[in-house]
């Protein structure tokens, strides 16, 4: 994975956090990557991210702090 792009943080939404992942995800380019930042760790999003052909890792940072690097290939 290269250096993060953009940084997402979808912590404190509200609303749903998928149409906002869905459509930062949409706007990057081959080879860019994006940091989601999570309150948990995002794992129905693990399939969707496969079938898009996207690349991801995920990493524990805190106890209620999830970083997924999310790029695409």
């Amino acid at each position: 994975m290269t250096e993060t792009d953009t940084v997402l943080d979808v912590r404190d939404r509200d609303d749903p956090p998928f149409p906002v992942i869905s459509d930062a995800l949409d706007d990057l380019d081959p080879g860019e990557s994006l940091l989601l930042v999570n309150s948990f760790e995002p794992e129905p999003l693990y399939d969707v991210l496969t079938d898009r052909g996207f690349d991801h890792e995920a990493a524990r940072v805190d106890d209620d702090e999830w970083h997924v690097t999310i790029e695409r290939e």
